[in-house]
Parts: C-alpha cells; sequence; structure tokens
C-alpha cells in the first residue's frame, strides 16, 4: 500500500515556480548558492524540495540580509532568501493566489499582480476631481 502526501502539490506547479524564480535571476542566499549552481542539480534539488513541502516537512532557512543604501541617506536591509526557498514562496503563491486575490477590497494595492502605487495614486487624483470635502480620522489613542 502506497503512502500519500498530506498536500497535494503537483510536480508541474514546482517546475513552473522554479521557471518563475529563473526568470526573475537574484542573487545567492545564505547558503550561497546561485541559480546556475541549484541547476546543476536541478532534478534532485526540484524533487528533494517537492517532496518536503508535499511531506509538510519544509522549514524554510534563514534570510540573508543585503543593506541596500537610500537615497535620503542611510540604509535598509533587504532580506534575500535562497534560490530553494524563493522556489517554495512561488510554489504557494501560485497556490494561494488565485483563492485569495478575489478577497480583497478593491481599493487595496499593496502587493497585488496588476496593482502599484501609481494605481493608488491615480484613483486619489481622480476621486479629488469627484469630492470637494475630505474626511480624516486619527484612531491614535492615549493610554
Amino acid at each position: 500500500m502506497g503512502m500519500t502526501k498530506p498536500y497535494s502539490i503537483p510536480k508541474s506547479l514546482v517546475w513552473k515556480a522554479y521557471q518563475c524564480v529563473r526568470a526573475n535571476k537574484g542573487s545567492a542566499g545564505v547558503d550561497l548558492e546561485s541559480i546556475g549552481q541549484f541547476e546543476n542539480r536541478l532534478s534532485d534539488n526540484l524533487y528533494k524540495l517537492w517532496n518536503r513541502l508535499s511531506s509538510g516537512s519544509y522549514f524554510p532557512p534563514a534570510v540573508k540580509g543585503v543593506p541596500i543604501p537610500k537615497k535620503t541617506g542611510g540604509v535598509r536591509m533587504l532580506g534575500v532568501p535562497t534560490v530553494a526557498d524563493r522556489i517554495a514562496q512561488t510554489v504557494v503563491k501560485l497556490v494561494l493566489e488565485p483563492m485569495l486575490e478575489p478577497l480583497f477590497y478593491h481599493d487595496s494595492y499593496g502587493y497585488r499582480p496588476g496593482y502599484s502605487a501609481h494605481n493608488a495614486i491615480a484613483v486619489v487624483r481622480q476621486r479629488n476631481w469627484e469630492y470637494d470635502w475630505v474626511i480624516e480620522f486619527d484612531n491614535q489613542r492615549s493610554l
């Protein structure tokens, strides 16, 4: 009798996620493994990732912190996941996004496919011409 995996993740979905990550390029994470190095053992790496994801035993490794200079001075930290973790995150995105996207409020613009800060700015400009009043709420409470 064959054992089934607790999570039904098609291998083709892991392949599709890998193709997305490969197209985005990106640098190595804390394991210092580049996309090219990951591809040296592509079949084994993708199979291992699929097996861990579908069995529920996948745990993401640490994220590499890279300081990025700000235009205004100082730096902000950018987190760079490993190649395998970027593929795992993309698998989750490909599964969840079609289910959750229809539930988001139409005026929500952050981190959504086909939406950007430019879309939000355009809506604000349009509404500025439609209405001649503004209501501002400040919900801070002092303790």
